[in-house]
């Protein structure tokens, strides 16, 4: 049903856009479209002091995982000339949209297939709530943007891109990747460096796990309530108690949950264990940034910085 209400409204887009003369974009600067903030800022800062209309579709709040697109979602879609998209489940409405765009010259790059090998499949770990779906098929894990060295690669792509719809300016474009890629590596070893020096190796989220690719760059340990990807919301019995002993067992001092957590999950793991005294702290995921969040001047340098501070905190103590 999902399907055919997005065939439908495609096709009352496409009527409006041709009694439109067939495009609404301007005629002398790309439009550009991202999903989620992560693309958004970085073709931001590819792009530098170089006009251009950048749209992020997810700027309310949505969680990527729950989106589904509007009628004007799908028509700036339509027209851009530049679409960065995860690649994952939650893209599922991409397909169709791309297939009946008014733009047929639109460059569309989806970022999990640009990763290649460096994708990862949805991990379920022990003590983790897994749901049926999860059981039955395997899927990727979405949230490339959580490694810094990913960062890298993903940012390279997007700037090759921008090189060719805009050819005139692509010595700009990449110089400034070549610049950018530079403070994100230079982050990337003040991660390194902070796992090196940390006094034990596991994380312990009272909340979903969207950070593997994270965790897997630094060799990091975690156990979580569920998955990345996740539609649970309620943790069993089983789970909490499990969490808990992990905590007592590792002798950990900080519980983690995601932005915007009510915090119940980790709380309750914390009165399950011996002490009763650990702090909670959240990290970023980054898959709901507000659009009042971007106005604020939010970058994703500075996320991840912040997320840096929570995981230092986080992997002092322990045994």
């Amino acid at each position: 049903m999902k399907k055919i209400g997005i065939f439908v409204l495609l096709f009352a887009l496409l009527l409006t856009a041709c009694g439109n003369g067939g495009t609404l974009k301007s005629e002398d600067r790309l439009q550009i479209v991202a999903t989620v903030f992560p693309q958004y800022d970085w073709v931001r800062q590819i792009l530098g002091e170089q006009e251009a209309d950048v749209t992020l579709l997810l700027d309310n709040g949505v969680d990527l995982h729950s989106y589904q697109p509007t009628a004007d979602d799908i028509l700036t879609v339509s027209n851009c000339d530049l679409f960065l998209y995860v690649g994952g489940e939650s893209d599922g409405w991409v397909e169709d949209v791309l297939a009946q765009a008014a733009n047929k010259d639109m460059v569309a790059i989806n970022l999990l297939d640009a990763l290649g090998s460096s994708a990862k499949e949805e991990e379920v770990v022990e003590g983790m709530e897994a749901d049926e779906e999860e059981e039955e098929e395997t899927a990727y894990d979405e949230h490339i943007w959580l490694s810094l060295k990913n960062a890298g690669t993903l940012c390279q792509t997007i700037a090759d891109a921008l090189c060719k719809l805009d050819a005139d300016h692509a010595d700009t474009y990449r110089a400034n990747v070549a610049a950018y890629q530079q403070q994100l590596a230079a982050l990337d070893g003040e991660y390194q460096a902070a796992v090196d020096d940390a006094k034990q190796k596991t994380l312990l989220f009272g909340d979903r796990f969207p950070f593997r690719y994270l965790a897997d760059d630094y060799g990091l340990n975690y156990y979580a309530a569920f998955s990345g990807c996740s539609a649970e919301t309620e943790a069993s019995f089983e789970t909490i108690t499990f969490l808990a002993g992990k905590v007592d067992e590792l002798q950990l001092r900080t519980v983690l949950t995601l932005e915007g957590s009510d915090q119940k999950i980790a709380q309750t793991i914390i009165d399950n264990t011996q002490s009763k005294d650990q702090q909670i702290l959240s990290m970023d995921s980054m898959q709901s940034v507000t659009a009042t969040r971007v106005v604020d001047g939010a970058s994703y340098l500075d996320i991840m910085k912040s997320n840096l501070t929570a995981l230092q905190a986080a992997l002092e103590g322990g045994e």
